[in-house]
Order: C-alpha cells, then structure tokens, then sequence
C-alpha cells in the first residue's frame, strides 16, 4: 500500500509499485482529467504537478512518490476553473479538440508559477506539449493573458 497526497487528499494506492502515476490516477483513483498520449514521455497529455513541478506521469513510477510529495492533477488546479490559466484557455477559446488541454494547463500553470514573466523563448524552452490540432499560437497568447490575470 503507497499513500498519496492527491490535489489535497490522502489516498491509498493498492498495486504494483511500478505502475506508472497516471495509471494509477486514471484506474485506481478515477481522476481521468490527465488523459494518456504516448506513453514514452513524449507528448505532455499526461503532465501532473508534483510538488509544483510538472511532471509527466506515463513514466513515473508510483513507488517513487511513497511520502510527502503533493500530487496534483487537473482536477485539483482549481475548484471551479478560475486558476488564471483555465480563465485564458476559456476567454481565448484556445482548444480544438481539447484531449492535450488538460497536459497543456498543467506545464504551462507550473511554467508561471516558476516564471511568471515567462518570455516567448521560455515559452519555447518549456512547453514542450504536442498538440495535434497545432493550437500553438493560440496557446502562446493564452500563456501571456493568464500573466496579465496572476
């Protein structure tokens, strides 16, 4: 049994201890906010805080969070969407599908939490997240109006 501490609450993980987080989030948990993309670390679909630091979790094994480390997803970026990232996703409209949006928010909340006057070249050197709609340039804009919101 490996205790989690996820968007706030203490939870119980009951399995193999190599199972990777966002498995455990999706079947165990029932938080399918971080959606799974690749599997190989590659597309940012599956990014999650742990202890504010974006992370992605196809790859992350389990066992390595056994303590105090906070876990949080989508889900638990805000209560009603008004973390100022969801606010600019929203007023921009920034989603086409939406399947990497959740990934996306998750890197780009954690990018402005480090670096809230994050540059267009931060932009770059950071969010690396795929999109396949290719909504880059309205991500890019949605990145600079949740400064203006913090």
């Amino acid at each position: 049994m490996i205790k989690l501490n996820v968007n706030g609450k203490k939870l119980d993980f009951d399995g193999d201890e190599n199972t990777p987080l966002l498995w455990a989030l999706r079947e165990q948990l029932g938080l399918t906010g971080t959606k799974y993309g690749c599997g190989i670390a590659e597309c940012g679909a599956c990014t999650v805080h742990i202890d504010g630091q974006a992370v992605r979790s196809c790859v992350y094994p389990i066992a390595a969070l056994e303590g105090s480390e906070e876990i949080t997803t989508i889900e638990g970026l805000s209560k009603d969407g008004s973390h100022p990232v969801q606010q600019a996703w929203t007023e921009l409209d920034i989603p086409q599908c939406g399947y990497c949006q959740a990934g996306m928010i998750m890197a780009v909340s954690a990018l402005l939490k480090e670096n809230p006057n994050a540059t267009d070249q931060d932009i770059d050197d950071t969010i690396t997240n795929i999109c396949r709609c290719g909504t880059f340039a309205r991500v890019r804009k949605g990145i600079h109006l949740a400064k203006k919101k913090a």
